[in-house]
């Protein structure tokens, strides 16, 4: 980060990624300096970007979408997905923002813990959440992505609600972006279908695998929640940048693929509450303790699971194979192995480390549209799983429930 001026001069004096520098972050620290100029705050999930303008440190104005003033300030607290900059500029006179920095910060940073800010990123939660949108009484998250590339699309296709876009158990060698509507994932079962997830526009229907393996079966079925309108994307371009990606990162796309289906299984499994973890004690797992959760690993021999400990007791939240990975992979925003799980393994499981930094080097030379798509994923095992989770917690609530 390059030193920040006091206002007297042009240009961008700082910049970064709100990942690791919040709102009330730079308010403060453009504050201290007494800075005059504008912070525009981007992201690939909004078409449009933010800005906050400053004299001598403090907020006077802001303009975010269709918002301004105050609302505007604070909507851009739930950016917490995108990249800011700061330019040290004057402009002319303008003031409807009339607090004090600090409790600006404090109010925007309260009313997001309360969720009365929409947070700006892959997952979303509406400010009221519909009955059909309720799965055991517990809300689907609604997955979103950045706008779908239209270089990309060779076809449009419309779907009416209700209308089945792909069916489970189904051929298909396609895949789709949204550009419009919502689309509801669910899973069938012997005791019936499940829903499972809600994804919006810039988000993908059909798996990574979809147009890599002729005739991939479908996994799940996608179904119309509203008008929908899709993007069918050039699946023979997908293909030849895919075969040309270095090898360790198509196993690691290949295995979030395959981890979503994994995760999706178990959602179906939770829900009846049939328990897996009987059965894969069964197979003789033992905590893995001698490895760093915060690096990659890739499973050569033998199997693993991820576990989260909850009211007392386990839940199961993924089945790994040899070909899979198990750590922090330093690309993707939200990881699906979070720090507070537990790993298990066989005992013949044999892991290799990777190098961090090689494999992001390497998908940061992919194009936008890939990095997209398999963020897209993540944050589809991210929400999956805390599905899975929820079905767990509420037959644990139940039972409590009704043994008090």
């Amino acid at each position: 980060m390059g030193k920040i001026s006091n206002g007297m001069t042009s240009g961008v004096m700082f910049s970064g990624s709100t990942l690791f520098f919040g709102l009330g972050d730079l308010l403060q620290l453009i504050g201290a300096h007494g800075s005059t100029g504008v912070l525009k705050i981007v992201s690939k999930y909004s078409p449009e970007s933010g800005e906050i303008y400053f004299t001598s440190g403090n907020p006077v104005d802001a303009v975010c979408g269709d918002k301004s003033g105050l609302d505007a300030l604070y909507a851009l607290f739930g950016w917490t997905h995108g990249d800011f900059y700061f330019e040290v500029k004057n402009f002319p006179n303008r003031k409807t923002i009339t607090e004090g920095r600090m409790q600006l910060i404090l109010n925007g940073l309260k009313m997001l813990d309360e969720g009365k800010i929409e947070k700006l990123g892959p997952i979303t939660a509406e400010e009221e959440t519909p009955l059909d949108s309720l799965v055991m009484g517990i809300p689907q998250a609604l997955v979103k992505g950045p706008l779908i590339d239209y270089i990309y699309v060779v076809d449009e296709e419309e779907f009416n609600p209700g209308d089945e876009i792909i069916v489970e158990g189904r051929h298909g060698n396609w895949i789709w972006g949204i550009l419009e509507g919502n689309v509801q994932i669910s899973k069938e079962s012997p005791q019936g279908r499940v829903n499972i997830l809600r994804v919006g526009r810039g988000s993908y229907v059909g798996s990574i695998t979809s147009f890599l393996l002729g005739g991939s079966i479908r996994s799940a079925t996608a179904t119309a929640r509203d008008k929908v309108l899709l993007g069918v994307l050039d699946s023979h371009r997908l293909s030849m940048e895919f075969g040309s990606m270095p090898t360790e990162l198509k196993s690691i796309f290949i295995s979030l693929d395959r981890r979503l289906k994994e995760v999706t299984q178990l959602a179906v499994d939770y829900y009846f509450n049939n328990d897996p973890i009987p059965a894969v004690k069964k197979l003789g797992m033992t905590m893995v303790e001698d490895i760093n959760q915060e690096k990659v690993y890739t499973i050569k021999q033998g199997r693993a699971w991820i576990v989260r400990k909850m009211l007392g007791t386990e839940i199961l939240i993924s089945n790994l194979f040899p070909g899979d990975f198990l750590g922090q992979i330093p690309f993707l925003d939200g990881n699906p192995d979070p720090l507070t799980t537990f790993i298990y393994g066989s005992a013949n499981l044999v892991l290799e480390e990777n190098n961090s930094d090689q494999i992001l080097s390497k998908f940061n030379r992919l194009s936008p549209m890939f990095k997209n798509i398999i963020d897209n994923t993540a944050a589809y095992v991210t929400a999956t799983t805390a599905m899975v989770c929820g079905f767990k917690h509420k037959h644990l609530t139940n039972r409590t429930y009704k043994q008090g």
